[in-house]
């Protein structure tokens, strides 16, 4: 199995689904993991179940309760972090939210709050820990965007909107920082197994699956695997990439 043995990472929106599972395989791969999020229970669960994965004992796993989309809040919980874990090598921006409309029926509050939690998040995480990064001259950025950010879907202007932009983020993003031995990655889900998909009707995942050549939906863990792969020294020599885990969905 590929180590991260002595690695710190910072997940955001790791308190479930898709974040838990990239948390839970770096913790099972040997890095020292923290996981933030808005809501303290979820936050406490997962960092039990997290703690079950510990492969030594001065593995450090914690939580942060943290609202991604404030900046200043972000400024004072990373510093906490980097204050506690000693720094950190490894990001993955996953934090994200859905708010569903035709776009007459959009709130201006529906349009915030997605490109906030989900576009703006990258900035206000980004900006606080490149430096570090830069003077340590190593990291690795992983952003979570969407096969949605590639192809776009009706009912979703704002969700497409912030993972096409991340998606602009990252390749800008990499550019400014791979002289510094900074990789800077995205990864495009397709339709993955969460707690947003099992809401679907039996009729709305066939009409999915009609799209996924491989005709199933993914799990969580294919994308942990992912940013299992973009974390480690394996993909040193990549930067400003969109990886496509979604059954073929984009082929």
């Amino acid at each position: 199995m590929i180590s991260l043995k002595d690695k710190h990472a910072l997940i955001t929106g790791g308190t479930s689904g898709i974040g838990f599972a990239i948390a839970q395989l770096y913790v099972e791969c040997g890095a020292h993991v923290t996981i933030v999020g808005t809501n303290p229970e979820k936050g406490a669960r997962a960092l039990k179940k997290l703690c079950e994965f510990r492969v030594s004992d001065d593995q450090k796993i914690g939580y942060e309760k943290l609202d991604v989309s404030c900046h200043q809040s972000v400024k004072e919980t990373i510093e906490q972090i980097v204050s506690h874990m000693g720094g950190i090598e490894i990001l993955v921006n996953c934090a994200g939210v859905t708010r569903d409309k035709l776009i007459m029926k959009m709130s201006e509050e529906d349009w915030d709050t997605v490109l906030d939690i989900n576009l703006k998040s990258l900035y206000n995480l980004c900006h606080r820990l490149v430096r570090p990064m830069m003077k340590a001259r190593y990291g690795k950025i992983i952003n979570i965007s969407s096969v949605i950010g590639l192809m776009g879907n009706a009912g979703q202007v704002n969700y497409s909107a912030s993972k096409a932009g991340m998606i602009g983020f990252t390749q800008s993003l990499a550019k400014e920082l791979a002289s510094r031995g900074i990789n800077v990655n995205c990864i495009a889900p397709g339709y993955i197994e969460t707690e947003m998909t099992d809401k679907l009707t039996v009729e709305q995942k066939r009409s999915i699956l009609d799209t996924v050549p491989m005709n199933k939906m993914g799990s969580p863990r294919d994308i942990a695997n992912a940013a299992l792969f973009l974390a480690s020294d394996l993909s040193d020599y990549m930067t400003g990439e969109v990886f496509a885990v979604d059954g073929g969905m984009t082929a």
